[in-house]
């Protein structure tokens, strides 16, 4: 006779399968920019294309990020009608062009001068959790918001450039994961027992681009347009046990505080954040086909520094002992 808590596991594993199906087939996961003289114009779809949104970004104020997001939800007719009226009222200042499809928003960031919109133009699938993709990022795009000809000079001042390349120099396609429609910030067992809402989950520990979407969270109050990336580890075997598959997934999270090479962050810091924390969890379960019952299992360890103040000096001195070669 199977356990109450077995049972209880299982139904949570059902209903929150056929809870992330409807949520799989909601969640807008393919975008289209194009652009006029005064807007940007994004253009969302679902995986199915059932439904396309459309959001719309002011090109006009270099100062301030202005973005609206259209309520209606339309067909792919509508919407190609949509931009074809678009294009139509905007001829004489050059009419609407398309500038690049992408695969969410990173966020947006603003230096001296205007504001910039890091967008993913490529993915890659590394893994998939109870039919759930997971994404890692193959190639990212920084977009100035304004129009060129509202800009000011300080948008190509040296201190601009330099704080743009800074912000380059961090390689999102190394080791930055990301998922549409699973929480892959929170542990499988989070994930079946909390409802909390998408801007909650851009608050945890664990999402490193939580600063950069803040903006375009606090104007839309939803996260249908951003993707949440977790920094860490992501890797995902098929093993064969006695003629049954299984799938191990291996999945190491690291968190956006106190983190740094390990001699410049020690301890913990006056938050109560130790440095270099790392959730690590490892998932198991049955490789069937979606949409049937199965036994799944997620161990999770946690790590960190020791929550001391201490702190570890580099030494200035390289000693290079000589080598003494001997032969007997």
């Amino acid at each position: 006779m199977e356990s109450s808590a077995a049972k209880y596991c299982c139904d949570n594993i059902n209903n929150h399968e056929s809870s992330s199906q409807s949520q799989t087939s909601t969640c807008m996961q393919k975008f289209r920019l194009y652009e006029t003289r005064s807007n940007f114009y994004m253009i969302g779809r679902d995986k199915s294309r059932t439904y396309w949104r459309v959001l719309k970004i002011d090109r006009l104020d270099p100062s301030e990020l202005n973005i609206r997001e259209d309520s209606t939800t339309y067909t792919e007719s509508e919407c190609s009608e949509l931009l074809r009226r678009i294009h139509e009222g905007n001829i004489s200042t050059g009419g609407l062009r398309f500038v690049t499809i992408c695969y969410g928003i990173v966020g947006f960031i603003k230096f001296l001068g205007p504001y910039y919109m890091l967008l993913i133009t490529k993915r890659r699938q590394i893994g998939s959790i109870r039919g759930h993709n997971v994404y890692a990022v193959s190639k990212t795009e920084m977009i100035p918001v304004p129009n060129a000809t509202v800009n000011s000079s300080i948008a190509d001042s040296k201190d601009e450039n330099r704080y743009k390349k800074l912000l380059c120099s961090v390689d999102l396609t190394k080791d930055f994961f990301f998922s549409y429609s699973y929480h892959v910030m929170l542990s499988l067992q989070k994930n079946l027992c909390n409802n909390e809402p998408g801007q909650f989950l851009y608050e945890t520990m664990f999402v490193w681009n939580e600063f950069l979407t803040r903006g375009i969270r606090g104007h839309l109050q939803n996260t249908l347009w951003t993707v949440a990336l977790v920094y860490g580890f992501f890797k995902q075997a098929t093993l064969s046990v006695s003629g049954r598959d299984f799938k191990l997934t291996l999945i190491a999270r690291r968190s956006r505080h106190y983190a740094g090479t390990r001699y410049l962050k020690r301890g913990v810091n006056e938050k109560g954040r130790v440095a270099n924390d790392v959730e690590t969890e490892q998932i198991v379960f049955e490789d069937v086909p979606d949409g049937l019952p199965t036994e799944v299992t997620s161990v999770v360890q946690n790590r960190g520094s020791i929550p001391l103040f201490w702190s570890q000096e580099t030494s200035r001195l390289n000693l290079k002992p000589d080598i003494i070669c001997m032969c007997l």
